[in-house]
């Protein structure tokens, strides 16, 4: 019986803390590599929607994530072989510090959905970006930390940013020797390779359009001049030799009638895993992504997704398109729409005093409250998407909130941050809007239902 063949080796880019430089230095190696010849494939541990438009960009593939608390751990390898595919590298940059992630109590090892917990589910390499401001001999310490903590977890190398002067990297490199981790980069302080960013994090890709593009191949260069790229492939490695994931598989049993399932992009709306349209498809759906900001409707759509994003910077636009907001009203009486945050902030009455759709009445608001972080979810009441009490793991990201003046099923019920219970979002009708994010590989029976509603309303309609 032929064994199943081994996937692309991978590196996993990795920090001691947040703010090390983790995106510039993995999506520089991503551009640098693809400069050099290479089929890059690029990751991005846990939720984040952003980075992965800045690896798309730098790889000239989808971006896509790997987040072992929205999705079972199982089916990390699988996810990591399909988006892997046809390449000869992948680099996976990870979140927050190497051993950070789901809070919870009693965790004396790498917390779940951390980075050192994806790199051992996929037996690749851990290359720590190291902020060397402020650091000497001491380095050799904090090395020797990371190594250690976790035996599961393999420290490959090290890359050294933001370095003062040709001493100081002198003085880095004999402490990183000591600790007995190689130097694979030193990459000097460079201000001009900021990244807009704003109250969640960078400013997408979509929005920063050429200068993103700019950017990317700014580190591109920046990373191809002072990382070995060379010795970075040689301890390049995973152990997954697993079958790639298939939305195919994972739907099974498609939905007849080719329904057109709009799902809204540009830049209002970026926040989509890659895998949500693939699933549509498999399970049966005609995908047609359109931009709310500009665009009508697509013709004959049966069903509407409205992922996250940053509407609350587009109010304005959003409301002048009448036509798109009359549009999905209309929708709304007769097929699914599925909305996750920015999508729930755009169906409501109105955000910040400009109207919207009114699909669900009262206001949205932007705020000052940052609300972010896993939530353990119980489906509210029966939806488009879920049976009541189905059970899914999702993440809330926002800086918006909703007061709704009417009376609607919630969509969702967990505990919040601070251990009250929340009721999040709304049912109506068709409709099925919260602020929680799910990853539909999580749920690919939610998918296929919201498909066979498409397709009923396009039989009705």
């Amino acid at each position: 019986m032929p064994q199943t063949p081994r996937t692309a080796p991978a590196v996993v880019i990795a920090a001691p803390a947040s703010g090390s430089g983790k995106t510039t230095v993995a999506t520089g190696l991503m551009a640098a590599l693809k400069r050099a010849g290479h089929r890059v494939a690029g990751f991005k541990v846990g939720p984040d929607f952003i980075d992965p438009g800045y690896h798309a960009l730098a790889t000239g593939r989808p971006g896509r994530n790997l987040d072992p608390v929205l999705v079972p751990p199982a089916q990390i390898a699988p996810l990591y072989a399909h988006g892997a595919t046809g390449c000869d590298i992948a680099v996976i940059e990870g979140v927050m510090g190497l051993f950070d992630g789901r809070i919870e109590p009693g965790v004396t090892g790498p917390a779940a959905g951390s980075t050192a917990q994806v790199a051992g589910l996929l037996g690749a390499p851990v290359v720590l970006v190291v902020d060397a401001r402020g650091q000497s001999h001491s380095i050799a310490a904090l090395l020797h930390g990371f190594s250690t903590f976790d035996p599961g977890t393999r420290l490959a190398g090290v890359i050294l940013n933001r370095v003062g002067s040709a001493r100081h990297e002198q003085v880095l490199r004999q402490a990183c020797d000591a600790a007995g981790v190689p130097v694979l980069g030193a990459i000097p302080r460079v201000a001009e390779l900021a990244v807009p960013s704003r109250h969640l994090g960078l400013v997408t890709a979509t929005e920063h359009g050429g200068q993103a593009r700019a950017a990317v191949q700014a580190m591109g260069e920046l990373i191809g001049r002072h990382v070995d790229l060379a010795a970075l492939l040689r301890v390049a490695e995973t152990s997954v030799a697993t079958e790639p994931w298939r939305a195919t598989d994972a739907i099974c049993d498609p939905v007849a009638g080719n329904p057109v399932v709009a799902v809204a992009a540009g830049r209002a709306f970026t926040f989509s895993y890659a895998e949500h349209a693939e699933l549509l498809r498999a399970a049966g759906a005609h995908v047609a992504e359109f931009d709310p900001l500009v665009d009508a409707l697509p013709a004959h759509t049966a069903a509407l997704v409205l992922p996250g994003g940053f509407p609350e910077q587009y109010p304005g636009e959003l409301s002048a398109n009448e036509a798109l907001r009359r549009g999905v009203a209309e929708l709304a009486a007769r097929g699914p729409i599925y909305a996750e945050c920015a999508g729930l902030t755009y169906l409501m009455s109105d955000l910040d005093g400009h109207q919207m759709c009114d699909v669900l009445h009262g206001s949205a608001r932007f705020t000052e409250r940052l609300t972010l972080g896993y939530r353990d979810a119980v489906a509210a009441a029966d939806s488009v998407l879920h049976a009541t009490g189905a059970r899914v793991t999702g993440h809330e990201f926002h800086r918006t909130a909703v007061e709704f003046n009417a009376e609607y099923p919630a969509a969702w019920m967990y505990r919040g941050t601070d251990g009250a219970t929340v009721r999040d979002g709304a049912v109506h009708g068709g409709v099925h809007a919260s602020y929680l994010h799910t990853h539909p590989v999580a749920e690919p029976a939610a998918v296929r239902r919201f498909v066979a509603h498409a397709a009923a309303s396009k039989l009705g309609g």
